[in-house]
């Protein structure tokens, strides 16, 4: 058995417009071996962005609080995310990320993985999985901040 923390990410973004308003939210979970739970998070937003990015960013943002090597999780509704760390990344590495969104993003993603084993986990969204549901209603609130302000 390793010695690494096993940590969920759980993680969404939302995007008004689709670009438009953009908000993100991340959550770690960690339970200790006494059985407590312990919880972080961080969200943003940009006033003009896509959902895409705002699911990579919340996944990029939630790494960034670790700050040890762990076992992680990412749960994430975004089949793109999901998709491109599990298939597509290492492709996009070899072809120097020629034509791929984001590239900023993947990066700092690839930067702050390294030290971490990552698996992934896709959920439906809008399907009652409560720490999903917790990151879009706050991925939501972060992206209307920026409606109020324009």
């Amino acid at each position: 058995m390793s010695d690494m923390k096993e940590v969920f990410l759980y993680t969404d973004g939302s995007s008004l417009g689709n670009p438009g308003a953009s908000g993100f939210c991340a959550l770690l979970e960690y339970k200790a071996r006494d059985g407590k739970v312990f919880h972080k998070q961080v969200s943003g937003g940009e006033a003009y962005s896509t959902n895409g990015r705002m699911e990579l960013k919340a996944v990029v943002e939630g790494l960034r609080l670790l700050n040890e090597s762990c076992m992680v999780t990412i749960v994430s509704d975004s089949k793109y995310v999901c998709d491109s760390i599990e298939q597509y990344l290492p492709n996009w590495q070899k072809k120097g990320f020629k034509d791929v969104k984001h590239v900023d993003l993947w990066g700092e993603y690839m930067s702050l993985s390294k030290i971490h084993t990552i698996q992934v986990r896709w959920v439906k969204a809008h399907n009652g999985h409560p720490q999903n549901e917790h990151c879009d209603y706050v991925a939501k609130l972060n992206a209307k901040k920026f409606v109020a302000s324009n």
